[in-house]
């Protein structure tokens, strides 16, 4: 009896709080307390039964089951420290057999560096039990068998055993946990890097954008400097050139005149041809596809060509083409106008043939020759500025080396396709496929162009109104109509043409520059002094400018435009046009 008695009071004195720790092992940090101070169950009796009390009545065995059955590692502690009872998940945490814990200091169960201010801490939790965290925002950790450690979380609760108050740790292992902590801050961080790395790039590409647009700027800003102010001393040049060839007419001086127009022509060219890479390259010439038919094209690049070919021996040969296409007609045109005008420079003798080939949605317009042709290694390097194949650098040249590179330009911003074959002493071919239109286009009307005979270049003394800011320019195109027989007005601003229009009782015409100084145009001066007349008052308007205001302008068939350098028969068939009404 004595010893089933010493057993039962040994199982007793074990499970009687294991049996108040069950509540606490099923929700280990819930913090729900089932222990309760003396005064506080004083306060139950009489009334509800402490559940402690049913507890009590729970079989020894069960008890057990139950903690061993808890899903973390289970301690109960004396006030010295030692170790009274330990469930099953304590041998599968820290690697100890049941009997290697059981009697032995908690501290064996920590790293040795936490051990000596570990026992201050237990001693301060003696005098203060309560349910609570242990080491509440510390970074705990548990220390294996084998010596190796391993972050934990642990919850302290209080179990009264008569009148000795024991302590219970749940211990959890929350290694998954912070390494998935762990993860999440790194991915945290990262994700912060690339947002930082992103807001960086997209404030980089902002810097960049902006340069950007102060670099279009910049370049509109040349373009329009170098359309206006460039073409000026050339422009001077053409129309003193046109007013000399009419007050000399000595032979020699005739030769000598001719060949300087034959220069001021090279220039203007050359000119024309890098404002037209320049163009290309800042974005400025925006494509305006419609439907065209290819004769209109053919038809006019004959009439252009046809005396240079024949000038140099050469049959020019244009077939016949009905076709109608869509794409920008005045681009297209350009791009076979280089291809010709290349043509007929590198062909000595034989033929150059413009033709067209229907295929199904596309035709091919195609400029072949009888040329010199392009040796094979050299066809990647002929779209290249001022290339030319077989001439050496620094030698007399013919043209500069930049009508294949505006095509190339031409063509990627027309989204076409242009094939090249050659043979070296047998000649080149060229083929621009654009696509087919569905409709038919008609050929837009053309004026013709006819040379002035010695009747009609002796006008009447018809009154000219001549607006330009450019003192040069405005003396050379004075020259040239008083020479030419007209009475001419001349002006450097709107006030001024306005004033003088006034003083002489009206103009017969205006002659205008688009860029006038203070931000004047010659649009401006139009419709003032039409204004003033009381009449559409016919209209010579000059510029070098080629942006979309000029090429957005009404139609006035009282309006002719011209682009600096403006030739001096040109002129002056433009204001004998519109003398006549036409």
């Amino acid at each position: 009896m004595g010893a089933v008695s010493t057993q039962k009071y040994r199982a007793g004195w074990i499970f009687r709080p294991l049996a108040r720790l069950i509540c606490v092992t099923i929700q280990p940090f819930s913090r729900v307390a089932l222990w309760r101070p003396k005064w506080q169950l004083g306060e139950m009796q009489g009334r509800t039964p402490c559940v402690a009390c049913h507890m009590l009545t729970i079989p020894s065995q069960l008890a057990r089951s139950a903690l061993d059955a808890a899903p973390d590692a289970m301690i109960i502690i004396d006030a010295g420290g030692l170790i009274c009872y330990v469930n099953r998940q304590v041998s599968a945490l820290f690697g100890y057999p049941y009997e290697d814990v059981i009697g032995k200091q908690v501290e064996q169960l920590m790293p040795e560096r936490y051990r000596a201010r570990h026992l201050g801490h237990r001693e301060s939790y003696v005098h203060n039990v309560r349910i609570r965290p242990m080491g509440q925002g510390l970074e705990l950790f548990g220390r294996r068998r084998d010596g190796t450690e391993f972050p934990v979380e642990i919850s302290l609760s209080p179990v009264e055993d008569g009148d000795r108050v024991l302590t219970a740790a749940a211990i959890r292992d929350v290694t998954d946990r912070k390494r998935v902590e762990a993860e999440l801050i790194v991915a945290r961080e990262s994700a912060e890097r690339a947002r930082a790395a992103a807001d960086r790039q997209r404030q980089i590409a902002d810097e960049a954008r902006e340069i950007a647009d102060r670099a279009n700027q910049g370049k509109s800003r040349f373009l329009a400097t170098a359309s206006h102010d460039l073409r000026q001393p050339l422009q001077t040049l053409a129309l003193l050139n046109g007013a000399l060839r009419r007050i000399d007419t000595d032979p020699d001086s005739a030769a000598a005149l001719e060949q300087q127009d034959q220069a001021i022509g090279a220039m203007s060219r050359l000119l024309n041809a890098l404002l037209d890479i320049s163009k290309l390259e800042s974005g400025a010439i925006k494509p305006e596809p419609t439907d065209f038919t290819v004769a209109s094209i053919f038809e006019e690049l004959r009439r252009e060509f046809a005396s240079l070919a024949a000038n140099k021996g050469l049959r020019l040969e244009v077939e016949s083409c009905q076709d109608c296409v869509h794409s920008d007609p005045s681009l297209v045109e350009q791009i076979l106008r280089n291809l010709v005008s290349n043509a007929l420079k590198y062909t000595r003798q034989g033929w150059v043939r413009l033709q067209c080939l229907h295929e199904e949605a596309v035709v091919r317009l195609e400029v072949i020759d009888t040329g010199i042709g392009i040796p094979a290694d050299q066809i990647p390097f002929i779209y290249d500025e001022f290339y030319q194949v077989g001439v050496p650098t620094n030698s007399s040249r013919e043209g500069y080396g930049l009508g294949l590179s505006i095509v190339q330009r031409l063509v990627k911003l027309l989204q076409l396709r242009l094939d090249v074959s050659s043979e070296v002493g047998k000649g080149s071919a060229f083929s621009l496929t654009v696509p087919a239109s569905n409709g038919r286009a008609l050929a837009p009307p053309r004026e013709a162009q006819t040379a002035p005979t010695p009747a009609a270049r002796k006008a009447t003394k018809s009154r000219v109104l001549l607006v330009e800011d450019d003192l040069a320019v405005r003396d050379a195109t004075r020259l040239l109509l008083k020479v030419e027989g007209y009475e001419v007005v001349p002006a450097g601003s709107l006030a001024e043409a306005l004033q003088k229009t006034r003083e002489l009782d009206g103009v017969d015409l205006l002659v205008t520059d688009y860029h006038l100084r203070d931000g004047e145009t010659g649009i401006q001066v139009i419709t003032a002094l039409r204004q003033a007349v009381r009449a559409s008052l016919g209209a010579v308007l000059i510029t070098g400018d080629t942006s979309t205001a000029i090429k957005e302008l009404p139609v006035d068939p009282n309006l002719r435009v011209a682009s600096k350098p403006i030739r001096a028969e040109e002129l002056l068939s433009l204001i004998r046009a519109l003398l006549r009404g036409g």
